[in-house]
């Protein structure tokens, strides 16, 4: 179950001093570096190749190899267009956290991004909801990994689960260096898997498959490229947008690597040949070997491609692969939730004890917490499935959106400071701003009014504007009570 808080060599709290920790309300804090990283004592010990292959993983999940099914089963061989739409949105938004992570590498999670631009309520509220999603996300892929472990170990999915969640807890507490290297050959593999599909899919399609005409005739054979129409398309955006997300962990991962900078360049440098690689290709390759009606949703695309090339042992190969893409995604979530809950509390956003980091420089208490609500939602989804665990899920539906939005915005604002200023931390800048960052808000704004429109989203929808409420009525409650800091 991992080490317990007693077993941990606590540091003494480190002095705040040069961190900006302003009262709430207190209005936008400035443009000064916040160094939370280096100021509290995390350690450096990440280095490129594993900030570069974590923003790859964040990208790469479950659901490319078997939530894409859905996405298939909505739109048809069209699902392409609607993760190539659904690729540039995040794309955007990837540029403008490059921008801001240059100018303020060592801010510690990408969310604080909105305290310097927006001011205090929106480092809360963003860091807060962000906390809670990948908190949400810990649950879901402890239970998905124990599901596939389930097939071939006869125990209950729960102690399948909570020992996934053990292990990736102890590679957590261990240091910020054993969940890069975790998470470095995690990402190997699955990255290895998608070329080795490309490949072979490529390869049958170009040389297999009959002529050039028969080549390609499943894009349009079953009802045409888009058998449900344009809205379709559209409407694709809004279910596959959230498969793209998880690039932003890298940004958080940079604050412990010794050049953030230049991990942060590189990592927006390749993130639109990720997704056009990774998503676009091989659902394309996908929807060409096998006709779109044959795909149902929770089948993997993959295996059934794989199946049509001959290639035996197919359901062994996926259940192996998705069970990487689901530890990658807990060892991350683990991650995420605990550099996310360190900040917070360095901001005197959540209790100040959780500053505090054992010999090995890791933010012990954050992790474990994190550790706990993933249990407490996988104890829900075994004692309330229908109630408190669909709503745990439906609340994180459109998290992603919102703390986008919030970024974006705040984004928007840095920029005219920074230029104001004359800054050199612009190292990297939005493309065509302040259009670029505009469009950016635009395109989020409208998946969210999409999903509005959409029977089967509104309820994801609705639930995620209230867990934001929720958060935001958090902090002014706490503006209130004339609150500064949360006490530890």
């Amino acid at each position: 179950m991992g080490l317990r808080p007693s077993q941990q060599i606590e540091a003494k709290k480190p002095p705040t001093r040069g961190i900006v920790t302003q009262a709430s309300g207190a209005g936008a804090p400035g443009i000064e570096v916040v160094a939370e990283a280096r100021a509290l004592g995390l350690a450096k010990d990440l280095r490129q190749r594993h900030v570069a292959m974590i923003s790859i993983g964040g990208i790469i999940g479950a659901g490319l190899f078997v939530g894409s099914s859905s996405g298939i089963a909505t739109a048809g061989p069209a699902i392409v267009v609607s993760y190539l739409m659904a690729g540039v949105v995040v794309l955007l938004v990837m540029r403008m956290l490059g921008e801001m992570a240059a100018a303020f590498p060592e801010t510690g999670s990408f969310t604080e991004y909105a305290r310097l631009g927006l001011g205090n309520w929106a480092g809360f509220t963003a860091g807060w909801l962000y906390w809670y999603f990948w908190v949400v996300v810990v649950a879901i892929e402890a239970l998905a990994g124990a599901s596939l472990l389930h097939r071939w170990i006869g125990l209950e999915v729960w102690v399948l689960g909570l020992g996934l969640l053990a292990l990736m807890m102890a590679t957590n507490l261990w240091s910020a260096r054993s969940y890069g290297e975790f998470e470095f050959w995690f990402s190997s593999i699955k990255v290895a898997a998608i070329v080795a599909f490309i490949l072979a899919t490529g390869i049958y399609v170009i040389a297999h498959a009959p002529g050039s005409a028969g080549r390609f005739a499943n894009l349009t054979a079953h009802g045409g490229f888009a058998p449900f129409g344009a809205l379709s398309v559209l409407g694709g955006v809004t279910s596959v947008v959230f498969a793209l997300c998880g690039a932003e962990i890298a940004t958080i991962a940079a604050a412990e690597s010794a050049e953030p900078g230049r991990a942060i360049a590189r990592m927006t440098s390749q993130v639109v040949v990720r997704i056009l690689l990774f998503y676009v290709i091989s659902l394309f390759l996908i929807v060409t070997v096998v006709p779109w009606t044959a795909i149902h949703p929770g089948d993997s695309p993959f295996a059934m491609a794989l199946e049509r090339l001959g290639i035996p042992g197919t359901a062994l190969i996926m259940n192996a692969i998705v069970l990487t893409a689901v530890l990658s995604c807990l060892n991350s979530g683990l991650y995420v939730t605990s550099r996310v809950l360190f900040t917070l509390a360095a901001k005197g956003d959540a209790p100040a004890a959780l500053v505090k980091l054992n010999r090995r420089k890791v933010p012990v208490r954050a992790i474990l917490i994190a550790a706990g609500f993933g249990v407490a939602a996988m104890a829900a989804s075994v004692i309330s499935p229908q109630l408190v665990f669909a709503f745990l899920i439906n609340a994180s539906g459109a998290l992603m959106l919102i703390i986008y939005l919030i970024v974006a915005l705040a984004q928007i604002r840095l920029r005219r400071r920074l230029e104001a200023e004359a800054s050199p931390r612009l190292t990297i800048r939005m493309w065509l701003f302040p259009w670029g960052s505009w469009l950016t808000v635009a395109g989020i704004v409208a998946i969210l009014a999409a999903m509005a429109l959409t029977a089967s989203l509104r309820a994801q929808l609705l639930s995620s504007l209230a867990v934001a409420a929720l958060a935001l009525g958090a902090y002014l409650g706490l503006r209130r009570r004339g609150a500064g800091t949360i006490a530890g």
